[in-house]
């Protein structure tokens, strides 16, 4: 599996501390709080691939932070899955009405829920599930560092294959340049964020090389997208 990063959200520290474990172990990118509101801060700052979310925790409650995440256009689409000792039915059936993905009932083996945040990401976000990634006619081989587009080659820099590679795992989200730079340089980079533009432009000429039509969007005052009806 790809590296994705994970939000999991757990007041209980030794669960959190087990958890982390097994996930890391499944080389995943993991983010622990055990505050609701400190959560939706970090979704905000970091859009999370998936959110591995307690009912009870401590400020917001689960359901709540759930909710929260489902208004918001950047974790809107992101898989959440509830974790809680509420097992009736009526609980089961809040937490999947309110927007949870999958809902999984204290005590749980960690190698289920392992398996079952791997199902659940091949089934919303496939890209995370492999090496190969694509969308409309581009396809990328991720270990073998190549791109295709209409079954041509397409040379690209590190950069930009790193750009590309970010838009290919999130079709149709729309990044600003500052989100940009998190993800693709590093929250420790220092580089402008003017400076994504410029990657921008050299992607769009290796892409759509031979006149192919432009498959990477502007959103103006919010930033870039790949987007299939993306008009050149």
């Amino acid at each position: 599996m790809a590296r994705a990063h994970m939000l999991l959200v757990e007041d209980d520290a030794a669960l959190a501390e087990l958890l982390t474990w097994h996930f890391k172990r499944e080389d995943f990118d993991v983010t622990h709080t055990p505050d609701g509101e400190e959560a939706l801060l970090l979704a905000q700052e970091k859009t999370p691939d998936i959110v591995l979310l307690d009912w009870m925790v401590e400020g917001l409650s689960g359901i709540e932070v759930c909710r929260r995440l489902r208004r918001k256009s950047e974790t809107q689409n992101v898989p959440i899955i509830m974790l809680t000792a509420r097992g009736e039915e009526e609980d089961r059936v809040r937490g999947l009405e309110t927007g949870a993905d999958d809902y999984v009932t204290k005590p749980f083996s960690p190698r289920e829920l392992v398996a079952r945040v791997g199902a659940v990401l091949r089934r919303v976000r496939p890209a995370l599930a492999g090496e190969q990634l694509s969308y409309a006619d581009i396809e990328m081989d991720t270990v073998g560092h190549k791109v295709r587009r209409s079954g041509e080659t397409v040379a690209l820099g590190p950069t930009e294959f790193r750009l590309l590679k970010h838009f290919l795992e999130h079709p149709g989200w729309v990044f600003s340049r500052e989100r940009l730079l998190d993800s693709v340089w590093g929250h420790d980079s220092d580089i402008e964020p003017r400076t994504v533009d410029v990657h921008i432009r050299r992607l769009r000429k290796a892409i759509n090389r031979g006149n192919k039509p432009d498959i990477i969007r502007t959103v103006r005052s919010a930033g870039y997208a790949l987007d299939s009806e993306a008009q050149s």
